[in-house]
């Protein structure tokens, strides 16, 4: 029999993605998202992608029922935790809304975890723990702070799983700390679908070269960087999810806490990525530079020689397939899953 994997969110953006992955990788599926950021749409579109859907199981992770039902429903052997809210804007304006869904949805779902005996998860977090960086590259040592509640809420998380794992020792559990994920499936049939404007930069520069948008607002140019412009570690949404499977293999045969951070190692700039997205797409990318955004910082980028040590992973897809791929996916549903 297959082993089963819960993904909580697992209708997002990157939850979506997953199941490729894991289908791919032979694991039978199972999704619970509430749909407050997804589009049921997707699961007809894996279907197509996989040649079968993931069963799916709409209910919230702070729904203690719901929980207790699903793993006396299903023999689960891990969970892969995405669900959660994640634009950093709209956490300044609902905090408790964040600290509800993130903090409170984790400390839910562990209890059911545990009740149920299932003792493996990995976990979706941010490379925003590490705040305002003194340095790049940054590796797993650094030290950790958030600028924001959405931040902090990720952080609050990874510090209930450190003191779950020490207190419940044959528990494992993999904290994945993303940089900046990129790019769609490479059939075009599922990407990111943001609700109302997007908060992340190739999602509004695609939706700019689509035609949603009308120009691209580009925060600052005169940072100490390449071309003034912020740098980010932009990573592939496939080799992304390649590298949770990646840690699902580890930590279904060790147990642990293992902090990995997931990213390619290199930093692009804005108009370094501007310049890629006009390539794949042959569409000029209209933008206007504004002030700086309070918050953001002038470049980061992740070390990412743990994630080949402990998981043999490494990002392998390039800036111009990731704009190749997300314009695929954004000129193939202009309005996204609608």
């Amino acid at each position: 029999m297959a082993t089963s994997i819960l993904l909580t969110g697992g209708a997002g953006y990157i939850g979506s993605h997953a199941c490729v992955a894991l289908m791919a990788a032979g694991y039978e599926v199972i999704v619970l998202d509430n749909l407050c950021n997804a589009d049921a749409e997707v699961f007809n579109r894996l279907a197509c992608i996989c040649g079968r859907r993931p069963e799916f199981v709409q209910g919230d992770t702070r729904d203690r029922a719901a929980l207790d039902k699903l793993f006396s429903d299903h023999v689960v052997s891990a969970v892969m935790h995405f669900a959660g809210l994640k634009a950093v804007g709209e956490s300044v304006a609902k905090p408790v809304e964040y600290y509800s869904n993130n903090v409170g949805g984790t400390i839910t779902l562990l209890q059911a975890m545990a009740q149920a005996g299932v003792k493996r998860l990995v976990f979706s977090s941010s490379a925003t723990v590490y705040g305002d960086p003194a340095s790049v590259p940054i590796d797993e040592s650094f030290p950790l702070s958030a600028t924001n509640p959405y931040g902090r809420s990720k952080l609050m998380v990874e510090q209930i799983l450190a003191d779950w794992q020490v207190a419940n020792p044959d528990w494992s559990i993999g904290c994945l700390r993303y940089f900046n994920p990129v790019g769609a499936h490479s059939s075009g049939l599922i990407g990111e679908d943001p609700q109302g404007t997007p908060n992340n930069l190739m999602p509004y520069v695609a939706q700019v070269a689509v035609g949603r948008q009308e120009l691209l607002y580009i925060f600052g140019d005169d940072y100490d960087t390449v071309d003034g412009t912020g740098v980010r570690d932009y990573i592939h949404v496939m080799d992304l999810v390649e590298g949770h499977v990646a840690a699902l293999d580890l930590i279904l045969k060790h147990s642990g806490l293992h902090t990995v951070n997931l990213g390619t190692g290199a930093g692009v700039s804005v108009l370094e990525l501007v310049q890629a997205y006009q390539r794949a797409s042959s569409i000029p990318i209209p933008y206007k530079i504004v002030e700086r955004r309070p918050g953001d910082v002038a470049q980061c980028w992740a070390d990412t020689s743990l994630a080949r040590q402990k998981l043999g992973w490494s990002a392998t897809r390039n800036l111009l397939e990731m704009c190749e791929d997300s314009w695929r996916w954004q000129s193939g549903n202009p309005q996204g899953y609608r």
